[in-house]
């Protein structure tokens, strides 16, 4: 049977279509986004415990006056001073003990021409002894005045050195090098024993007091490496100088005493953050810029063989510099977007970008 002219035309007219090309959001899926791929690379890091803790001096000493008494006639130095064993920092009136000094030294005088008497008449009766001239007890009695006459001199010589102490004293010395943090000395003040006068950071040293948990108080020992995070988001390393022998009992926290450079000049009493490195351990890092936090929790996006970007949720555990620690969620070999994963959705096709990839492993290897 032959086909209808008709049935053949319509035939022929559904054959001659034109085939619809792909839509203009297809042909530009895979230019979501441009981005720079890594796998993550094994670390030695530390393990690191948290701590906090204020900063105190190391040790502090106080600077007062041993005599009494005296008025304050000059004041050599300030809070904020640096000064050094045995540099003046305040003088007081000398004028009374000097003029005691002087009585002491006449009457150190006196006491050596007494002696120079008393021995005469000592010698002469040593000599008369026995012959009769002069009675047993006259000989007796200019013995024992050249002995009261020798006694007489020590006596003198230690008042004249106790005067000359208290002279040393009118000038207020500084007891080690250090950093004054502290002065309530006043120009014009009368001072009795014991007032004080200056406080000072011995050798301008600076610890931190750090308390940790009770937990990892057997793995904490001298020497080891600590990390603050100082004013200005500033890093300054120390180390683990004393570990303190008990835990309190409201806190359950131990102290860890920390000594840390003097160069670091950092204020006292600021209360500060930081870490104690307790032993190295490989961790699995990439890029802080690599994470994506969404409602709290960490993703990052990997990207497969087709060039598809996938959201990934990530544990992550320490931080080294700008670098974290990946826990659990990648392997060794899956390539992670570094950059510009907060701007992905899942799945989402990707360019990669392979100058920056070769870039981006020869910074890592370093």
């Amino acid at each position: 049977m032959r086909a209808s002219p008709l049935l053949a035309a319509l035939f022929l007219g559904v054959n001659l279509v034109p085939i619809a090309e792909p839509s203009f959001a297809q042909q530009n899926e895979a230019a979501a986004l441009t981005v720079a791929v890594a796998t993550p690379v094994e670390r030695r890091w530390p393990e690191t415990v948290p701590a906090s803790g204020w900063l105190k001096p190391w040790h502090e000493a106080i600077i007062a006056a041993e005599i009494d008494g005296l008025r304050v006639t000059d004041v050599l130095v300030d809070v904020g001073s640096v000064v050094s064993r045995g540099q003046p920092l305040v003088r007081l009136a000398d004028e009374t003990v000097r003029a005691e000094l002087r009585k002491e030294e006449a009457a150190l005088a006196g006491a050596r021409a007494d002696l120079a008497k008393a021995r005469a008449n000592a010698d002469r009766a040593r000599k008369v002894q026995g012959s009769g001239a002069l009675s047993d007890e006259k000989i007796n009695e200019y013995l024992i005045a050249e002995q009261t006459a020798i006694a007489g001199i020590e006596s003198a010589e230690a008042l004249l050195e106790s005067q000359k102490i208290k002279l040393a004293q009118t000038t207020i010395l500084a007891a080690d090098d250090g950093l004054i943090t502290s002065r309530s000395a006043q120009l014009g003040a009368v001072v009795s024993s014991g007032t004080e006068l200056f406080r000072l950071i011995r050798q301008q040293r600076v610890e931190w007091q750090a308390e940790v948990s009770a937990r990892y108080l057997p793995r904490i020992r001298e020497g080891l490496t600590t990390t603050i995070v100082g004013p200005g988001d500033r890093r300054v390393k120390g180390t683990v100088r004393l570990v303190g022998p008990t835990v309190s009992t409201d806190t359950g926290r131990a102290l860890a005493y920390v000594a840390l450079p003097a160069e670091a000049h950092l204020p006292i009493g600021l209360y500060v953050t930081g870490q104690i490195e307790l032993e190295t351990t490989a961790a699995l890092a990439v890029p802080e810029t690599a994470l994506v936090l969404r409602d709290g929790i960490a993703y990052v996006f990997t990207v497969d063989a087709d060039k598809r970007a996938s959201r990934v949720r990530v544990e992550t555990g320490r931080r080294n510099g700008s670098e974290v620690e990946i826990l659990s969620g990648l392997d060794r070999s899956t390539e992670v977007v570094m950059t510009g994963g907060a701007f992905l959705s899942d799945k989402a096709f990707v360019r990669v970008t392979g100058d920056a990839l070769v870039q981006l492993e020869e910074g890592e290897s370093r």
